[in-house]
């Protein structure tokens, strides 16, 4: 039995509300909101929440790691391996991008079901659109990861949702293309995708369940993903599955995320499925890919790390200016400051555990926590997830950033170490001594085509789930 055996979400914190496109743009909007990635964002930092929530509260390491995506940070280098340090992964454990198309996150996930042993696949998208066009309002930005495994040893927990048929169909037909560089994507007449996607996705979900032996009344849970809105409801309108069982596209709160859609909400109908369930991921692009999975009992006992509808219920809003900003289609006076330095690549290299897996050291007989690592340190502590409180902060108006004003904070980690540290996903007025943070991956700035990712604080906005072990770093026996 191989199948899902954990995922993790990430859905950033700020919202725009689409009715404030039409008022600037004099097109576009509509109702609802849609997530919008940071100016600190980005598809690497996104995919690597994602991971983090997968993995939180596991001893598992996976055995390979996949990472999809249409907006890589970077060509001709894998994006996976920030990723890969991210998450603190051996050096055994590979690290590949499968990136360029939507239809790529559905490529990883098979990669990772047909391989051997434990996988960690990851899909992360940042969707925009020329502003008024309908991409803008419809888009969304998002990161989700699935645990692929067998349940054996090792595997870090049971399968929870077993994998048990998988049937693809491909066409070749242009109804939507990008070149690379370009800001938006461009339509073909939308009758014309329309058609091709009913006609594939309903030909692909026919051959799954005819594999699985099961019949269309008996899904329990059909999600339906894929950047043409109207052939995703044509498709769920003529599946022959009951209309309860339709999953919620997440359209009206998050938007579309797509690459990072079909594990997203694969992960929003899994936390509502109970044991014994059936279903049903069909992915519509450039063909379409059909996934008929059955829910275990082990699915009762699974807490999520931060689950799909906390999140979406978690954000705050962002006015459209500041979006358009973000996203370079508004150019506004930039800070007088010099602009960052290129980070260097050696230096970057050599502090690694430091730099991307956020690991303090300790002075064993002194017991003391050093942030970062200070020479002569017995052991390495991973402080990424733990939790902080501000003892001091300001908020700094000349600094160069691309959201200002920059907050700063000093901040007392849980179990011991200090650091100044940038917070994120915050307004000034919000900031308060005393006030609880998380740690978070983010990118710093980026100078000669160099990414400088590093580590911010947010606040802490939620409970953790019951049960979560977070809040602490790890003591005895300590190693990155």
């Amino acid at each position: 039995m191989r199948g899902v055996t954990g995922w993790g979400v990430h859905l950033p914190y700020r919202r725009l509300d689409r009715a404030a496109i039409r008022a600037v743009a004099g097109a576009g909007g509509g109702s609802g909101t849609r997530t919008v990635a940071s100016y600190d964002e980005d598809t690497t930092t996104m995919g690597a929440e994602a991971g983090r929530a997968a993995l939180r509260g596991r001893e598992l390491r996976p055995q390979s790691l996949w990472f999809a995506t249409t907006e890589p940070a970077y060509a001709d280098r894998t994006n996976a391996t920030v990723v890969h340090a991210v998450l603190r992964l051996d050096r055994a454990v590979a690290a590949y991008d499968v990136v360029g198309s939507v239809r790529s996150a559905m490529a990883a996930l098979r990669a990772g079901w047909q391989g051997s042993g434990s996988a960690l696949v990851i899909a992360a998208d940042a969707r925009t659109g020329l502003p008024g066009g309908p991409d803008e309002a419809a888009g969304g930005d998002a990161a989700a990861a699935l645990l692929i495994g067998d349940g054996g040893p090792g595997a870090g927990g049971p399968v929870l949702a077993e994998i048990v048929a998988w049937e693809s169909v491909t066409d070749e037909f242009v109804d939507r293309w990008r070149t690379p560089g370009a800001a938006a994507s461009r339509l073909w007449e939308e009758r014309f995708g329309q058609a091709r996607y009913t006609e594939l996705g309903t030909e692909a979900l026919k051959l799954a369940l005819a594999a699985a032996g099961i019949a269309a009344d008996a899904v329990d849970h059909l999600v339906v993903a894929g950047l043409h809105d109207r052939a995703a409801g044509a498709v769920q309108r003529g599946s022959g599955v009951p209309a309860g069982a339709i999953t919620d596209r997440l359209a009206a709160t998050v938007g579309n995320p797509g690459a990072a859609q079909p594990a997203l909400l694969l992960a929003a109908a899994l936390e509502s499925a109970a044991p014994g369930q059936h279903v049903v991921l069909l992915a519509l692009a450039d063909g379409a890919d059909a996934v008929v999975l059955r829910t275990t009992d082990a699915l009762a006992r699974y807490r999520p790390d931060r689950p799909v509808a906390d999140q979406v219920a978690a954000g705050g809003p962002i006015d459209y200016g500041r979006y358009l900003h973000w996203r370079g289609m508004l150019a506004v006076e930039p800070p007088r400051r010099p602009e960052p330095a290129r980070v260097s690549s050696p230096a970057a290299h050599r502090n690694v555990g430091w730099k991307y897996g956020f690991t303090a050291g300790r002075d064993v007989p002194g017991g003391v926590v050093h942030l970062p690592p200070a020479p002569g340190d017995d052991a390495r502590l991973p402080v990424a997830d733990a939790l902080g409180t501000i003892v001091t902060f300001t908020v700094d108006r000349l600094s160069y950033s691309l959201s200002p004003p920059v907050v700063f904070a000093v901040v007392d980690f849980d179990g011991g170490g200090r650091l100044p540290v940038e917070l994120t996903d915050v307004d000034a007025g919000e900031v308060a001594i005393g006030g609880r943070v998380e740690m978070t991956f983010r990118r710093l700035g980026t100078s000669d085509g160099i990414h400088n990712y590093f580590w911010k604080a947010r606040p802490v906005r939620a409970v953790p789930p019951s049960g979560e072990k977070r809040g602490s770093m790890k003591r005895a026996g300590d190693t990155a």
